[in-house]
């Protein structure tokens, strides 16, 4: 049986490069690609996928909303992530968003296959790093917990969107908010991760791997 198989990622150059890797198996067919989240959805409603290969810093919508949307869209789609960053709290984000695996864009070659073969039969797979990862915050959890700001997850949206260029007025268009509620969220990202500037905040979004500039 073939595996029908999306390519979802903003960089032409990468998704060529893992269409050549994945078609060399036999039993799997790539049979769309997307650029960004919006297009994604647009591409997998109503068509045949089994898999959906999800970049994280996608433009516009990233990735972890795009996941959390396509599943509950298609609950039995298989997702796996993947980033140029193994920073543990997009991790654990996107697997609480429901992807059933996660590899790092270094290790995407082997590492993709196992993690395809694996969510295939119903497993969660994470490459090397990402299993690191992972073990290290759960180990790490009762302290982690009293001591690093959280951001919400539309807090993340919102400094997504700032480090990709855009003013609050934009910003509000785009999330469909009042430009005061964008202004609340800034402030909130600033006093939580104690950054005083628009700089600031683009270099911890590049830094945390959430900027698409970066994927």
């Amino acid at each position: 049986m073939t595996l029908r198989i999306v390519l979802a990622d903003d960089h032409q150059m990468f998704r060529h490069a893992l269409r050549a890797l994945l078609e060399k198996e036999p039993q799997f067919e790539v049979v769309a690609e997307a650029a960004s989240g919006d297009e994604l959805l647009r591409i997998v409603d109503g068509r045949q996928v089994e898999v959906v290969c999800m970049d994280i810093g996608m433009p516009g919508m990233n990735g972890i909303e795009a996941t959390r949307r396509l599943l509950a869209m298609r609950p039995g789609l298989k997702v796996i992530g993947l980033s140029a960053f193994a920073d543990r709290q997009f991790v654990l984000d996107m697997l609480n968003a429901g992807a059933s695996g996660y590899v790092t864009k270094a290790e995407a070659g082997d590492e993709l296959l196992r993690a395809i073969h694996n969510v295939q039969i119903g497993r969660t797979y994470l490459c090397p790093d990402v299993a690191a990862t992972v073990t290290s915050a759960l180990l790490d959890a009762p302290r982690l917990h009293t001591a690093t700001p959280r951001l919400t997850a539309r807090e993340r949206q919102v400094l997504q969107l700032i480090a990709e260029g855009l003013t609050s007025a934009r910003i509000a268009e785009q999330l469909h908010v009042a430009p005061s509620t964008v202004e609340v969220h800034r402030r909130n990202i600033m006093r939580k991760l104690d950054l005083h500037s628009v700089a600031e905040l683009t270099r911890y979004a590049i830094r945390s791997g959430i900027s698409s500039a970066q994927h």
